[in-house]
This record gives structure tokens, C-alpha cells and sequence, in this order.
């Protein structure tokens, strides 16, 4: 066993010393180790609850006949965060989450792992971890939260409290409903009901076969959920104390085959355009050659068959589960002449093929079978073009309108910026918002631009209005919103040089996004630009901004 290391012979007396004073028995010395990695946290509705979650796993861990050892990741509830400067330490929380994950389990060398994670950037950044330590690790989630009800029996949620402040900025809906709206969209504890970032990837977490079928769409503070917990440390457990555990290293399941799965299941789902920029990082962490003009390769190759809010506003997670889950959406996708998903190894010991195998749609309303697809291709897309020569997301799932647009721009050079032009009435239906120095260097942290997004819809701008920006999107983002722009303004990509008024066509079927200016016009603004470099106080935000890698990279860190 690993752990041996901190435990076997005389020379580890000093080692056993401490471990005794942590409660620590002669007869647990020869069992496995196992670290339970927590992400409770009392300010985020999907984790303060997990303190009891993992007292659940860690007595089923212990009458399995290992020892458990929890510590705990931070984590930033970006919806709280949203709309001010907070939002800045979102993306870079999901560094400081693997670097806590790779420092507790290598600094105790721990036989293998157990991870809780449930919303944002700590899902990915605990992967990222795992992927580091590279022991038998198995992803349980905290689970959904159920979807919120108006009075009149309208399913809501957080995309709707959103839309709801432009609606009120708008005059369509009174203070007394916005009130009804905020009271009602989040009714329990929980990722965000619909398909979020959170719930997109805890649903990539089966797709990728590091955690148990029923992982991304099992409501939280359920007996469904808790069995679900039970099993999962049944199985670190299983895998830990097996005859060869290193079959079931974590780089040996999410690999090459596990990343092009996640990205298909994406497709199928319309998931959280945010899922780009982590599953780029992941890939980044597996050493996987993964490029992010791949996506459009699978795209082409998936059907999209689920619609889930914010997408199609009264279906959430609990619909996807009734209607046969994560494993009925795989199931149908292998269905398809040349289907994408690839078969391989999961924690279970199955491969994927045979986990999905019997899985059906239990409501071809909520799942939609091959045959009646919403679209023949998947729910993202990466455009690309001067204007994003790296490239440029859009999740296609989340369009209203056409899909082929051209307007002039207005531009903003920060996210506030943006919210006073779009309430003040700068924005008017055909205009195209720029809205840049958002990126992982020109924001730091790439915010997300929920609040803005969210307003041009509850204007009643949302057919009429693009936005595109080097920030990024929450999963509640609908619209013809297109994120992640490549190279990013902080960095002089093109972005940075448009001017209010200039032309800008999106075509998304053709995966095109152009600033029509001519290239002598854009070589005399380049030759005056510098960009915005905006004043820092925190150390670790300028630390940051120094070493983090553009979004088509996943804005990874490069300390090299």
C-alpha cells in the first residue's frame, strides 16, 4: 500500500505517534487509507449540508474495513459571487482547489480517494487534483437541487431571478413578483436545478465513468442520494483493498477515450458552455491531445437529444432522472450509425458499453430519442475567425433567434460598463455588445457575465441582441451569447480594436465570427494599442494574471 510509507517499520514510530493521536488503532495500520475529499462549505446551497454527507461515507468506509481521512477544498458559490468584484476568484479557485488536493493526498501519501464535490469550479478543480495524485479515486456529488414553483405551479429556478431583474429593470413584472421569483427559484439545498456548470459536470463525471450511474441527476437531501454515497464508498473501498487497485488509477480511467465521452455526452445535453473551459483543462492535467477545434468535429457527430433549463425553461435535473438518466441519454446516443461514444473502463469495473447497456428513456418527451433529435449536431459550438482566431464558444442549445447574425457593435471595456450601457439604453435590437478585458488575464479570473446576458433577455432583447466576450458565461446563459474569445483583449487579439459601430457577422451553422474591418484599417489601430492593464491590490490575483494560459487553453496555469 501507499500509505506503508507513512506507517511500516521502526523508522515510522515517530509517523504512527501522530496517527494514534488522531484516533488511530494497532489493527488499522494494515488497512487502506482513504482520503475524503470534502468540499463543505455553509455558504454555497450545494455544499453545506456535505459535513454530513461525508460522515455518511466515512462509516461506510470504516465498516468496510478501511480508514478514512477527510479534509476539505474551499470553494466559491458563483452566483453569490456574481455582479462584483468577488467574481474574480472564482476561476482562479479551481488552481488553489487541485493544488489542495494534490498536497494533502501526496504530502500523506493516502492509498486512495473519495471526492465530494457538487458545484462551480470545484468539481473540475478536484479532478485536476485527482488526476495529479493518480490513486484509485471515485467522484460522488452533493446532487441537484429540486426545481423552485411560482404560485401558479411554474417550474423556476436560478436563470429565472436572473431574467427576472431585467424584467423588472424593464417594467414587465412588479417588485411584489420579483419577490415571489427570489423566494421561490432555489427551494433546497443543491447544485442549481437546471443544466448549469455544476450539474453539467457532474453529469460528465458518468459520461467520463469516474462516478457512479445516477451522479449528475439523483436530487441531493434524497434517500436515493444518500444509498448513492453508500455505494460509492463501498467501492473506493472494494478498490482499495483489491488484489491489483492500480488497474483503477485515476489517469487509467479518465483518459483520451473518457474526454471525447464527456464532450459527446455535452452534446447530446447542451450542456454549460463552461464545460469547454474545464474540459480543456482536464485534458490539459490527463495529458490528453485534445484541441479545442475537435469540438466541432464530435459535434457534428452527436445528436442533441436532452433540453434541460435554462435551454427549455420547464425541464431541470429531476426530469432527466425520471426519464431514465444519464445512462439513457448514453444508451441512445450509441443508438446513432457511427455514434461517437467510446467504450472504456469505469470505477464500477464495467466498461461504459455495458453500464449503459440496459438503460432506456422512460419519457421520450424529457429525453428525446435519435430519431427526433432538437438538432443533428450537438448543443456547443467553437466559431472561429479574425475576431477569433483561437476560438470562440457558443452554446448553440441556449439560442433564441437566428442563428446567423450581423450588427454593429457597442463596445464595453468591463462587465460594469456593460450593465449600465445595457440598462441606460445603449443597446438597441441589432447591435452586437463587445464586452472585453474580461478574459482570465484582463479580468483576472474570467467572470462570468450572467447579470449581462440575463438583462438583454428580460429587456425583451434576446432575438435581437449578440454578445460576445473574452469573459465567460454562467450555465444559465441563453442567447446568441459566444464567450471565451481567443486571443483575448488583455493579450492584443482582435477584440481589443473593435470600435462602437463596426460590422460583426456570426454565423453559427458555419462556425464563423468576423469583425468586417478592412486589414489596413486594423493595422492602423494596432499600431497605437496598448491594452488596459486594470490595478490589482490582491497578490494572488496579479500571481494569477502572470502565469494563466487564454481560454482556448482552458486557462490553465504555466508556471514553466
Amino acid at each position: 500500500m501507499r500509505s506503508d510509507e507513512i506507517k511500516q517499520g521502526y523508522s515510522r514510530a515517530p509517523h504512527r505517534s501522530l496517527l494514534r493521536a488522531t484516533g488511530i488503532r494497532n489493527d488499522d495500520f494494515d488497512k487502506p487509507f482513504i482520503g475524503v475529499a470534502n468540499s463543505f462549505i455553509e455558504i454555497i446551497p450545494g455544499h453545506f449540508y456535505l459535513n454530513k454527507v461525508a460522515e455518511i461515507i466515512k462509516e461506510e468506509i470504516r465498516a468496510q474495513g478501511c480508514v478514512p481521512f477527510e479534509f476539505n477544498t474551499i470553494g466559491v458559490d458563483d452566483g453569490i459571487a456574481m455582479g462584483h468584484d468577488g467574481m474574480l476568484y472564482s476561476l482562479p479557485s479551481r488552481e488553489i482547489i487541485a493544488n489542495s488536493i494534490e498536497t494533502v493526498m501526496n504530502a500523506h501519501k493516502l492509498d486512495a480517494m473519495i471526492a465530494i464535490p457538487n458545484c462551480d469550479k470545484i468539481v473540475p478543480g478536484m479532478i485536476m487534483g485527482a488526476l495529479r495524485v493518480n490513486v484509485p479515486t471515485v467522484f460522488v456529488s452533493g446532487g441537484p437541487m429540486a426545481a423552485g414553483h411560482l404560485e401558479d405551479g411554474t417550474p423556476i429556478d436560478l436563470a429565472t431571478v436572473f431574467e427576472g431583474v431585467g424584467q423588472y429593470e424593464a417594467g414587465e413584472i412588479t417588485e411584489a413578483q420579483l419577490q415571489e421569483i427570489e423566494c421561490n427559484a432555489c427551494p433546497s439545498g443543491g447544485s442549481c436545478s437546471g443544466m448549469f456548470t455544476a450539474n453539467s459536470m457532474n453529469t460528465l463525471m458518468e459520461a467520463m465513468g469516474i462516478a457512479l450511474p445516477g451522479n449528475g441527476t439523483i436530487l441531493a437531501l434524497t434517500k436515493e442520494r444518500e444509498e448513492l454515497f453508500r455505494a460509492a464508498a463501498r467501492r473506493i473501498c472494494e478498490i482499495a483493498k483489491s488484489e491489483n487497485p492500480s488497474r483503477f488509477n485515476f489517469r487509467n480511467i479518465l483518459n483520451d477515450k473518457a474526454v471525447h465521452n464527456a464532450f459527446a455526452v455535452d452534446m447530446a445535453m447542451g450542456g454549460s458552455s463552461n464545460t469547454v473551459l474545464h474540459m480543456l483543462a482536464i485534458a490539459n492535467e490527463a495529458e490528453v491531445d485534445f484541441k479545442i477545434e475537435d469540438i466541432n468535429t464530435i459535434s457534428k457527430q452527436v445528436s442533441h437529444i436532452a433540453k434541460i433549463s435554462p435551454s427549455l425553461t420547464t425541464v431541470h435535473m429531476e426530469d432527466i432522472n425520471r426519464a431514465g438518466g444519464v445512462s439513457a441519454v448514453m444508451n441512445e446516443m450509441n443508438k446513432r450509425v457511427n455514434t461517437t461514444l467510446q467504450d472504456n473502463l469505469t470505477v464500477t469495473g464495467e466498461s461504459l458499453y455495458e453500464r449503459i447497456a440496459n438503460a432506456t428513456i422512460k419519457d421520450t418527451e424529457i429525453i428525446h430519442t435519435i430519431d427526433n433529435p432538437y438538432s443533428e449536431v450537438g448543443g456547443l459550438a467553437i466559431l472561429f475567425g479574425n475576431l477569433a482566431e483561437q476560438g470562440a464558444v457558443i452554446k448553440t442549445a441556449g439560442i433564441v433567434g437566428e442563428r446567423r447574425f450581423a450588427g454593429k457593435a457597442v463596445c464595453f471595456n468591463s462587465q460594469d460598463e456593460a450593465i449600465a450601457g445595457i440598462t441606460g439604453g445603449r443597446v438597441k435590437a441589432g447591435d452586437v455588445v463587445v464586452l472585453r478585458y474580461e478574459g482570465p488575464k484582463g479580468g483576472p479570473g474570467m467572470q462570468e457575465m450572467l447579470s449581462p446576458t440575463s438583462l438583454i433577455m428580460g429587456m425583451g432583447l434576446g432575438e435581437s441582441v449578440a454578445l460576445i466576450t473574452d469573459g465567460r458565461f454562467s450555465g444559465a446563459t441563453r442567447g446568441l451569447s459566444i464567450g471565451h474569445v481567443s486571443p483575448e483583449a488583455a493579450e492584443g487579439g482582435l477584440i481589443a480594436l473593435v470600435e462602437d459601430g463596426d460590422e460583426i457577422f456570426i454565423d453559427v451553422d458555419t462556425y464563423t465570427i468576423e469583425l468586417r474591418v478592412s486589414e489596413e484599417e486594423i493595422a492602423r489601430r494596432r499600431a497605437g494599442f496598448a491594452p488596459i492593464v486594470k490595478p490589482l491590490t490582491s497578490r494572488w490575483l496579479r500571481q494569477y494574471r502572470a502565469l494563466v494560459t487564454n481560454a482556448s487553453r482552458g486557462a490553465v496555469l504555466e508556471a514553466d
